[in-house]
C-alpha cells in the first residue's frame, strides 16, 4: 500500500506544481515536458529490462549449476549460524541463504551486474517459503533493506566519475563513503530488527561486526598506504578477479559433482529471460512516476524548501547544493549519477558541495528501484514496512553524509 500511495503522490504533486507554473508563470511548455518525460522514461524502463536479460541469463545459469551441484546448499549450511539470527524464519540450510550471501557479497564488491541476478534468485527462493504470495515476508524485508542500504567496500564508479570530472584526488571520498554506507546499513538493519523483534546482541552477529570492523580498518590502512593513482586499478582488478573466480568455481564444482553443467546453465538462463520480462511493468510504473516528479520541478521545490527552512535556524546551508543527488539516489541510480556529475560541473569536483554529492551518492542505494525490481520479480504487491525501513536507512545515510562531509572537507 505504501508504494501505491507514493506512486500516486508523484503524479498528483507533479500535476499541481505544473499547473501552478502554467497559471502563475505562464510556462506553456511544462505539460509538454511532463508528457515527453513519460515517453522517455517508459523507453528507459524497457531498455533497462532488455539490458538485464543477458546478465540475468548468465548469472541465473551459473546459480543453477550451483544449485544442482549442491554448492549453494553447502554454502547455506555454513552460513546458517549467522544468517539464522538475521533471518530467523528461513529454515537452516535453505538455498535462499546461499543466494542471499552471494548477492550481498557482490554488492559489497560493487559488482552491480552480478548482484541483481543473485538478488532475484534469492527473492525467488524466499517466495517459495511465502504462505501469502502477494505479501512481503519478514526475511524479504530484511533482505531488501540490506540491499537498499547499499553497503559497499570500494565505490569504484564514483571515484571514476570524479577522475573524469578532473578531481585532483578522485579517491578522497573513499573513507567518507565507507563510513556513511556502514551507518546507513546499520540503521536499516536496526529498524528492521526492532519491527521484527530480532535480537542483534548475540555471539555470531557480534563476531561478524568485529570481523567487519577489522576488515574496514585493514582496508582503510591499505588505502592510506597505496598510491591514490593505484587504488582504482587495484580495486577493479580484485573485483573482476573475484567475479571470474566465482564463475569458474561454480563450473569446476559442477564438473566435480558430475552434473551436466551446460544443461544446468541453459535451464537457469531460461529463468533469467522470464524474470527480465516480468519486471518490465514494475520498472515502467516507477520510472515514469519519478520522471514526472522531476520534470515538473517538484524536486527543485523540495530541495529549495529544505534549504530555506535550514537557513532559518542559522545552520550553514552550503550542503543544500548536494541535496538533489542525496534525495534522487532513493529514486533513481542513473538520475543520482547525473545529478552528481552536474553538481561537480557546477561547483567543481574538489569543492565541498562536489565532494559531498559523491559521499551522498555512495551512502545508500536506489530504494524504490530495488523494491520495484525485486518485489516485482515475484509478484509482491503488499510490501508492508519495507519502504519505511528502506527510507530510514536512506535518511540515516543522508544525515551521515552531511556530517561526515563537514568533518572531512569543510
Amino acid at each position: 500500500m505504501v508504494l501505491n500511495y507514493i506512486w500516486i503522490a508523484f503524479f498528483v504533486i507533479a500535476f499541481i506544481v505544473a499547473l501552478c507554473k502554467l497559471v502563475f508563470l505562464g510556462d506553456t511548455e511544462i505539460f509538454t515536458e511532463l508528457v515527453n518525460s513519460t515517453f522517455t522514461s517508459s523507453k528507459s524502463a524497457f531498455e533497462i529490462s532488455l539490458g538485464l536479460t543477458g546478465i540475468l541469463a548468465l548469472w541465473l545459469g551459473i546459480m543453477k549449476i550451483g544449485e544442482q551441484s549442491g554448492m549453494i546448499a553447502a554454502l547455506s549450511r555454513r552460513l546458517s549460524p549467522l544468517f539464522c539470527r538475521l533471518f530467523p524464519e528461513i529454515p537452516k540450510g535453505h538455498p535462499a541463504m546461499g543466494a542471499i550471501f552471494m548477492n550481498l557479497s557482490a554488492n559489497m564488491l560493487g559488482l552491480d551486474n552480478a548482484a541483481t541476478p543473485m538478488g532475484l534468485k534469492a527473492m525467488k527462493e524466499l517466495q517459495e517459503l511465502n504462505p501469502k504470495k502477494d505479501t512481503a515476508t519478514n526475511p524479504m524485508i530484511m533482505f531488501l533493506v540490506l540491499n537498499t542500504s547499499g553497503l559497499i567496500l570500494i565505490p569504484i564508479s564514483i571515484m571514476m566519475y570524479r577522475a573524469q570530472m578532473g578531481a585532483v584526488q578522485p579517491t578522497d571520498v573513499f573513507i567518507p563513503i565507507l563510513i556513511t554506507t556502514t551507518i546507513s546499513t546499520l540503521a536499516g538493519v536496526i529498524a528492521v530488527s526492532i519491527s521484527q523483534r530480532i535480537n542483534l546482541l548475540n555471539k555470531p552477529i557480534l563476531i561478524l561486526v568485529g570481523i567487519i570492523s577489522l576488515f574496514f580498518a585493514a582496508l582503510i590502512t591499505l588505502f592510506l598506504k597505496v598510491g591514490r593513482d593505484e587504488i582504482g586499478t587495484y580495486s577493479t582488478l580484485v573485483a573482476n578477479l573475484m567475479l571470474f573466480a566465482i564463475i569458474l568455481l561454480f563450473i569446476v564444482w559442477g564438473v566435480w559433482k558430475k552434473i551436466n553443467v551446460y544443461d544446468a546453465f541453459v535451464e537457469g538462463a531460461k529463468e533469467g529471460f522470464v524474470t527480465a520480462v516480468r519486471i518490465i511493468p514494475y520498472l515502467v510504473a516507477f520510472l515514469v512516476g519519478i520522471a514526472v516528479f522531476r520534470a515538473s520541478g517538484a524536486m527543485d521545490l523540495l530541495v529549495n524548501g529544505i534549504g530555506y527552512v535550514v537557513g532559518l535556524t542559522g545552520v550553514d546551508t552550503e550542503f543544500v547544493g548536494a541535496l538533489p543527488t542525496a534525495l534522487m539516489k532513493s529514486l533513481s541510480g542513473s538520475g543520482a549519477n547525473g545529478l552528481m556529475i552536474d553538481t561537480m560541473k557546477e561547483y567543481g569536483a574538489d569543492s565541498f558541495v562536489g565532494r559531498m554529492s559523491c559521499v551522498a551518492r555512495g551512502a545508500s542505494d536506489t530504494t524504490f528501484y530495488i523494491l520495484a525490481v525485486y518485489f516485482g520479480s515475484v509478484g509482491i504487491s503488499k510490501t508492508r514496512n519495507a519502504v519505511t525501513c528502506g527510507l530510514i536507512a536512506d535518511g540515516a545515510g543522508i544525515l551521515a553524509a552531511i556530517v561526515i562531509s563537514y568533518l572531512f572537507f569543510f
